[in-house]
């Protein structure tokens, strides 16, 4: 029986295979790991890909996430309106500034945070509302923009999700004042080990981004900040120019086999399909669906050779790390029954549809 993988990068490494290694011979020739001439190409290359004005290399995503948010300042007895359900580097992001984590319940429609409940918790001393683009699909931004200008509260989007993700034909990454992502191997447009990135349209945050990803050096040896030690390095940089060349095509790959699963899965047991909102361009870096019978899909289709993972099992109010907030149990019902009933589904660039239509035909003997 053939296992059909969760994830597999085999088929994107194959297609490009020669152009790594010509890559990686390059900047293995060129003697210079650090902050040189591939970061700076690729940097260029990723604004303008993201119709951002700049783009500054990072060592991961939280990296990113945490230096955006400390580019404007942000700091205790600040607040940041957060989706409940997402990625705890999110909310970890905020705790290392020292601000207040308020979280916000999902759109069971979308699984993206609630844009027209962030109002309800929107006081004086809210700075910045952090949405997270779940999953490859943007959340409502016109909300999220309308309401940061009303209140003028910054924005910045975690992006790790949704590289060529868009809402109303504007990229994901371009709306607000400073944007993160990862390009952790798994993501739609991924590196070869960790790797980050911030885009803006600000300068002066660009040139803060650039001194303090570097120990807060405004040049070599003279510290200006209180940075941190986290770039990312010429060989990942290299990596991410040759894959965001087909980064668009292989999100066209990733809506096909999206677009096998929706049809295919239509009417099955008491599955709630994921939805795409008519003004967003959804690149599916997970096929997520939902069920009472989640374990036991789970296990059913693992005994069938299936590989799924659960995105996400505990929600971040209630990991031990944040039991400091008091959130108990009940706090977010909306997120957790997210987290009791989601199940992600193989999918990625390269995966037949025959092995899309066996996932079907299996979910469909399950209910049956």
């Amino acid at each position: 029986m053939e296992t059909i993988p969760f994830f597999s990068l085999t088929w994107q490494h194959n297609e490009i295979q020669s152009e790594v290694h010509n890559a990686l011979l390059r900047v293995y020739a060129q003697n210079h790991f650090i902050l040189g001439e591939e970061v700076e190409t690729f940097e260029r290359e990723y604004a303008r890909y993201s119709s951002a004005s700049y783009c500054i290399g990072v060592g991961n995503g939280l990296d990113a996430l945490s230096l955006a948010i400390q580019s404007l300042g942000i700091g205790k007895g600040d607040e940041v309106i957060v989706p409940a359900h997402t990625y705890i580097a999110t909310w970890h992001a905020i705790s290392k500034a020292g601000a207040r984590i308020v979280p916000v319940e999902p759109d069971l429609s979308t699984l993206n945070v609630d844009a027209s409940r962030i109002e309800e918790v929107v006081t004086s001393n809210t700075k910045a509302i952090l949405p997270v683009h779940l999953y490859g699909q943007a959340c409502d931004m016109t909300t999220i923009m309308d309401l940061s200008q009303k209140h003028k509260i910054a924005v910045v989007e975690d992006n790790a999700q949704a590289h060529g993700s868009r809402w109303l034909e504007k990229m994901t990454g371009s709306f607000g004042e400073v944007n993160a992502t990862s390009f952790y191997p798994t993501k739609n447009l991924g590196a070869l080990g960790d790797g980050g990135a911030i885009t803006t349209f600000d300068e002066q945050i660009a040139l803060f981004l650039k001194r303090n990803r570097n120990y807060g050096f405004a040049r070599k040896n003279f510290g200006t900040d209180k940075g941190v030690n986290s770039r990312l390095d010429e060989i990942q940089a290299a990596v991410l120019r040759i894959k965001l060349r087909h980064l668009d095509a292989w999100n066209e790959a990733r809506r096909r086999l999206a677009d096998a699963y929706l049809k295919g899965l239509h009417g099955a047991g008491d599955l709630i399909l994921p939805l795409s909102a008519k003004e967003a361009y959804h690149v599916y870096h997970q096929f997520v669906i939902r069920t009472d019978s989640r374990d036991l899909l789970q296990a059913f289709l693992h005994s069938h050779g299936v590989e799924t993972m659960i995105h996400y099992p505990i929600p971040p109010h209630l990991q031990p790390a944040y039991s400091d907030l008091d959130f108990k149990k009940g706090a977010f019902p909306m997120t957790e029954r997210i987290a009791e009933t989601a199940l992600s589904l193989p999918i990625w660039p390269g995966m037949e549809m025959d092995q899309v239509y066996r996932v079907i035909d299996l979910i469909h003997k399950f209910f049956k």
